[in-house]
């Protein structure tokens, strides 16, 4: 008779359009004072009826009043009337344990402190023990009852849900599924939990049913039970990455991730409290970030704390993450420079937002303008200057090679040589994989700037000046602007074709985050004239990227969305390297940050070869500065550039000496 009229009551439809998890928390904790309440009242009923002269109103309200409160304090501040559907029966015995233990003990030692003082007893420890005991009992019956109510609630609600795996059968993800099946309002129903152990064992775990992993036949698991998706929080995320994720993406099973577990206590927090409303499916570049790296942010924090900081290239995708996380490490000021009016504009409200306390100088300004950076230096005196403004397009800068020398020669030009006047305790240079053995103008120019920063570094050094210069390498960040993902993402929204280079072509790649630490700790380890590289991790094929990102979209590739190979572009080559063949390595205390042992250049010979490249760059003569570029770095070879490979032909067959006649321009030394 009862069970048919929770049925009723349940599945009514003023009752299922209540939303109890949304329902106001003060509610569970009015009805935890009612039952504090009416446990008082039951203990006092029974002294009164056995000694009715003994208590006046006054003496039962005062002492209501003071039990109440004390409940209401510590209730209040456990928070133990919060998440009742969410938290466990055990957890919620505890919680609810600890709250009636501690008023109790409160109240007693109360009792104690004012029976010293005035010699009259409130109320007496057996009756405190006796409402402890009927208020833990009667909270312990109110919350099981709302999760048996709320859960008939939402097996009616879940049959619009999408079905799910939970992968692991671990605390975090037993966690998980119990949240996600707890919301009324969820998008996700779990079914089971998807267990990677060899060894079978349980079935069942809390009402959830396991399943066992296995390459070959998992797939038929979701497709016999019509599962929608494998859905993994934080802790599973190394798992996946490490090619589990092509095994599901090969048979169009839907990966879904939660990103931390620590986001259970920031939905705890929030009115709308569905889990479901923190999943998202699964991004490419989930699959290919590594490891989190563990930097010395102690030597960072000392350093870059109370400094002033100079970042040219601010508003870049590096340069804007080094911009906040010196916002997070405490810098006194931020200098950011960079020529973007709007992404300036962008960057300067986010700082407003995220980091109101941060000083934070808005300086517009090119690295080419020499007087212009002379004002940044001679205002700010920053003590760390962090270079990244740079071109780094291949082939934009294959077809626009004066102003790849322009900025990212002379810029660097600039920008050292007033760090090194102006005192600057540090400079640290951005450069990239490509300066090694460069096969395109931008990789060139990268490299005659590592050249410049290091002879620059050695030179000042033995004519006494304290400021280190200091160069660190990467590979391919990431989501940056302009790089092969938003490309691939943006190709396969208008429906394909996916374009690569190159079927075999491959590339290394990191995150902007982990790119940005390298640089602050790079910065702060140095002590002049190194080249730090990065431990990259395994390259990864730009044709498999294609692939897994099309089949992550829901799609087939070459089926429903095409991969066409378009060739290399003029100066691309197949793989980067970070180190030349004829440079060696030497640790650090980080493992994953190395030193790479270069040749070294005599100043005053880097100084005649740049002056010479800048000036036939800013006179236009693409040839001569090319010219120039190849006979200071012979390595430089160009690729897939009819235009520049001939100048190698030139140089191989000694045709041609290299111009002399440079044309006059300023030198800065």
């Amino acid at each position: 008779m009862i069970e048919r009229i929770l049925n009723s009551l349940i599945n009514s439809s003023l009752v299922r359009s209540f939303r109890i998890n949304t329902t106001p928390r003060w509610i569970i904790l009015l009805i935890d004072l009612l039952i504090v309440t009416a446990s008082y009242v039951v203990v006092e009923m029974k002294d009164i009826y056995g000694a009715p002269q003994s208590y006046s109103i006054g003496y039962l309200v005062a002492c209501w009043a003071a039990i109440i409160s004390v409940y209401f304090a510590v209730i209040f501040f456990s928070k133990s009337y919060t998440c009742v559907i969410r938290l466990s029966v055990i957890e919620d015995l505890y919680r609810t344990f600890l709250v009636v233990f501690i008023s109790t003990v409160i109240l007693a030692v109360a009792d104690l402190a004012v029976y010293f003082a005035t010699g009259v007893v409130f109320y007496s420890f057996w009756n405190l023990f006796v409402i402890a005991i009927e208020a833990f009992s009667v909270m312990m019956i109110e919350r099981l009852f709302i999760k048996y109510f709320y859960m008939r609630i939402t097996a009616v609600a879940n049959t619009s849900r999408k079905r799910v795996l939970v992968l692991g059968t671990s605390l975090n993800s037993l966690i998980l599924a119990n949240a996600l099946k707890s919301e009324t309002a969820g998008m996700y129903e779990p079914v089971g939990l998807l267990s990677t152990k060899t060894t079978r064992g349980i079935s069942e775990v809390n009402g959830f049913k396991i399943y066992y992993y296995d390459p070959e036949t998992v797939a038929n698991i979701f497709v016999e039970h019509g599962v929608y998706a494998l859905i993994f929080n934080e802790s599973r995320r190394d798992m996946i990455r490490n090619g589990m994720a092509d095994v599901f993406i090969a048979n169009n099973i839907t990966l879904l991730s939660l990103n931390r577990v620590e986001e259970y206590d920031v939905i705890e927090e929030k009115e709308e409290s569905n889990i479901s409303n923190f999943v998202k499916e699964v991004q490419i570049e989930d699959l290919l970030g590594r490891d989190p790296i563990v930097l010395n942010n102690s030597l960072v924090s000392t350093n870059v704390r109370g400094a002033c900081v100079l970042i040219t290239g601010a508003c870049g995708s590096i340069g804007s993450e080094i911009v906040r996380q010196l916002a997070a490490y405490k810098a006194s000021r931020i200098v950011l420079v960079d020529q973007a009016e709007t992404p300036m504009h962008d960057l300067s409200l986010e700082m407003k937002r995220c980091f109101p306390e941060a000083d934070v100088v808005l300086f517009m300004g090119d690295v080419q303008n020499r007087d212009r950076m002379e004002v940044a230096f001679e205002t700010y005196k920053p003590k760390f200057v962090f270079h990244a403004a740079a071109y780094k397009h291949v082939p934009m800068m294959e077809i626009n090679p004066t102003e790849a020398i322009l900025t990212n020669v002379m810029g660097t030009r600039n920008v050292a040589d007033l760090a090194l006047k102006h005192g600057a305790y540090k400079f640290v240079m951005i450069s990239t994989d490509k300066a090694v053995n460069p096969t395109n103008i931008m990789g060139c120019t990268k490299r005659l700037a590592e050249i410049y920063c290091q002879s620059l570094f050695f030179d000042a050094a033995k004519r006494g000046m304290s400021t280190q210069f200091i160069t660190t390498r990467f590979g391919n960040v990431l989501g940056s602007n302009g790089s092969v993902i938003p490309l691939f993402r943006n190709q396969i929204e208008r429906g394909g074709p996916v374009t690569v280079t190159h079927k075999d072509i491959i590339r290394y790649f990191m995150t902007i985050p982990e790119a940005c630490s390298l640089v602050l700790e790079a910065g702060c380890m140095g002590s002049g004239g190194e080249i730090y590289i990065f431990d990259m991790g395994s390259p990864v094929r730009i044709y498999d990227l294609a692939v897994r990102m099309i089949s992550l979209a829901g799609f087939k590739p070459n089926v429903d969305i095409k991969i066409e190979e378009v060739g290399l572009r003029p100066g691309e080559k197949l793989y980067e390297e970070l180190l030349n063949d004829k440079e060696k390595t030497t640790a650090t205390v980080n493992k994953k940050i190395m030193i790479a042992k270069v040749r070294t250049y005599d100043y005053r010979a880097v100084c005649e070869n740049v002056e010479r490249i800048i000036g036939w760059a800013k006179k236009g003569n693409v040839h001569n500065m090319v010219f120039a570029m190849k006979t200071f770095v012979p390595e430089y070879k160009s690729n897939q550039s009819e235009e520049f490979e001939l100048i190698d032909k030139e140089i191989e067959e000694n045709q041609v000496k290299e111009p002399q006649n440079t044309p006059e321009t300023e030198k800065y030394y």
